[in-house]
């Protein structure tokens, strides 16, 4: 990674030139999906396909993400309010043409699950944000898909119950 973007904060996702934003509704509760986020970093490449690895760094004030593609990150947790909000903005990657990118994951509770809300905003050259407006519908559909495996994901039993598949119950625990 060679490129060293600008540092934005939270503000960023009022002010950026791109800001695209995707909602979706999971059955799992928003303690459980916050955990996802953050506690469980690594099993993000089981749950969004465009993750081929992510690893939490800096005691878990960054990650290190590497995509589908090629596309490789190191970022910076800038907001992460228990089961509400967790926000991360890229400082170095290999994309061409980015400038700043900043990431939010935005909780509400629905009923006895979660409103999802990701907002992704960026800033780069003119042809950059042209491309990245364009492709909110192939973000779209990652998203929906990610939301999907998500919450078939929470909702496992062995998740549910801390008891994997594999692992033998005895007669009294039936």
């Amino acid at each position: 990674m060679a490129r060293r973007l600008r540092p934005v904060e939270p503000d960023f996702l009022r002010t950026a030139p791109v800001r695209l934003v995707f909602t979706r509704e999971i059955a799992a509760p928003p303690e459980q999906v916050f955990q996802a986020l953050t506690e469980d970093v690594s099993g993000w490449s089981e749950w969004f396909p465009a993750v081929r690895s992510i690893r939490p760094v800096d005691g878990g004030a960054g990650r290190e993400v590497r995509l589908a593609g090629g596309g490789r990150f190191r970022e910076t947790v800038v907001a992460a309010v228990p089961h509400q909000v967790y926000a991360y903005r890229v400082d170095e990657t290999n994309a061409p043409g980015l400038r700043a990118l900043l990431e939010e994951w935005r909780l509400t509770p629905a009923g006895t699950g979660t409103r999802v809300q990701w907002t992704f905003t960026a800033d780069g050259p003119g042809a950059l944000r042209f491309l990245l407006r364009r492709s909110r519908g192939g973000l779209g559909r990652a998203f929906k898909g990610a939301m999907t495996a998500l919450d078939r994901r929470l909702a496992a039993p062995e998740r549910a119950t801390g008891i994997s598949p594999a692992t033998p119950r005895s007669p009294e625990a039936s």
